[in-house]
């Protein structure tokens, strides 16, 4: 279907024939009820973000689980200003015995001295109660705290910005006490494993069970966060006069990494109901120097007309997705690879990086800040639907974007699977 409507593109055909006719195709069944978002589903077997946060309002503790493809270890956590003996003995019986607090990175500095051991710990007989006492002391940020020499406690620094800034084991109980309103001061003791088996996801699973915890994912906090967080700012707009029509620019800045992003809004978005979407990712080579190694520039100028022409949508321009987030150097290093007969994925993977690395929240941010509620996207990728969905977007209908097919990108587009 796609290639028919390629080949009719390529012969000059115009804009209203090519929307007739990739319009067969709008409604793909896999799209589902929008009634209910994709994201207030945690991962399969995992308790939600918000069911956790409440436990941890209550004193509870959770147990926090590493990806499984990355770092399944996992965590025992409780806020440290809901710390009791009571847990301390639960963390050195049944955990690790090696207790860990997380701190801001300016109170770390301010609590360190020559005495302290931090991120190594020993064990040392200290009492349930006095190791208690100077968590307590460390959540309401006193600075006369006396148990540090013991070694007992070793503190971590918590980055700011969290499991946004860092995907490891020493954010998410920051970020998780601060989302159940307390001090970003946690306590942390990892669930000790026999062996670095690939079963250790399982026993994660099987110690929450039989202990009566709930056990999250970090990726579902990352996502959490990525929905709930603000992380753009709308820094500047201005209308633009373009080769396709006049549109109003905004440019976001992400609060996160500082990249700033563009939207070129056509019309009134009114209630924000099916308007006409491209979330479109950086291309240089393509949107700039008209590349015909790949089909982007001419998709960028596709949709440009198309929502022209319709009078009302948006395009969100996504920097740093160049190369499928691998960079503008890496690219060009992987068409060396493809020069040597590599398609796209293997050559990435050759080079050991991503096939695709790109995250869609900035986008969903945008548009839901520019009042789009639910879409038409502009998009040749089905998996670019579910990642807008799961942020809350209502994907309702995908109108591929098909352009000009040449010996120059047919392999490309092939492997690509348009």
């Amino acid at each position: 279907m796609i290639n028919e409507v390629a080949a009719s593109v390529a012969k000059g055909g115009d804009i209203c024939s090519i929307l007739n006719a990739v319009n067969i195709d709008l409604r793909p069944a896999d799209f589902g009820s929008n009634s209910k978002c994709a994201f207030s589903s945690p991962t399969e077997g995992f308790a939600s973000i918000l069911d956790a946060i409440d436990d941890i309002r209550q004193g509870k503790m959770v147990v926090i689980s590493g990806d499984e493809k990355r770092e399944s270890k996992g965590y025992i956590m409780v806020a440290a200003s809901q710390i009791t003996p009571e847990a301390i003995d639960f963390l050195m019986n049944r955990g690790s015995g090696i207790i860990y607090v997380t701190v801001e990175g300016g109170g770390l500095e301010k609590l360190q001295s020559p005495f302290m051991n931090v991120e190594h710990s020993t064990t040392a007989c200290i009492s349930a109660n006095d190791l208690a006492t100077t968590i307590l002391a460390l959540a309401s940020r006193e600075s006369n705290v006396e148990y540090y020499s013991s070694g007992s406690i070793s503190l971590l620094r918590y980055r700011e910005g969290g499991i946004l800034e860092r995907a490891g084991h020493r954010e998410p109980p920051g970020d998780l006490a601060v989302l159940a309103g307390l001090e970003p001061i946690a306590v942390l003791c990892e669930v000790p494993c026999d062996d670095g088996s690939t079963e250790r996801l399982t026993k994660l699973h099987k110690f929450a069970n039989e202990e009566n915890l709930k056990i999250i994912s970090i990726t579902d906090l990352i996502r959490h966060r990525r929905i709930n967080d603000k992380l753009i700012e709308l820094t500047a707009s201005v209308k633009i006069p373009t080769t396709w029509g006049t549109f109003t620019a905004y440019c976001y800045q992400s609060i996160t990494d500082g990249i700033e992003h563009i939207a070129m809004v056509k019309g009134k978005i009114g209630e924000g109901h099916d308007v006409l979407v491209r979330v479109h990712s950086e291309c240089l080579t393509g949107d700039i120097f008209g590349s015909a190694r790949c089909d982007c520039g001419n998709q960028l100028a596709l949709a440009m007309q198309l929502i022209e022409r319709t009078g009302r949508g948006v395009l969100v321009y996504n920097r740093g997705h160049e190369g499928r987030g691998i960079g503008l150097g890496n690219k060009l290093r992987a068409y060396v690879l493809q020069d040597a007969g590599l398609d796209t994925v293997d050559a990435n993977i050759e080079l050991g990086l991503p096939v695709d690395s790109r995250e869609y929240h900035i986008s969903a941010q945008i548009l839901r800040h520019l009042g789009v509620q639910s879409v038409r996207l502009l998009t040749n990728n089905p998996v670019k639907c579910v990642e807008l969905r799961s942020y809350g977007l209502a994907v309702i209908d995908r109108i591929p974007v098909v352009a000009t097919i040449t010996k120059e990108n047919e392999r490309y587009l092939e492997t690509k699977g348009c």
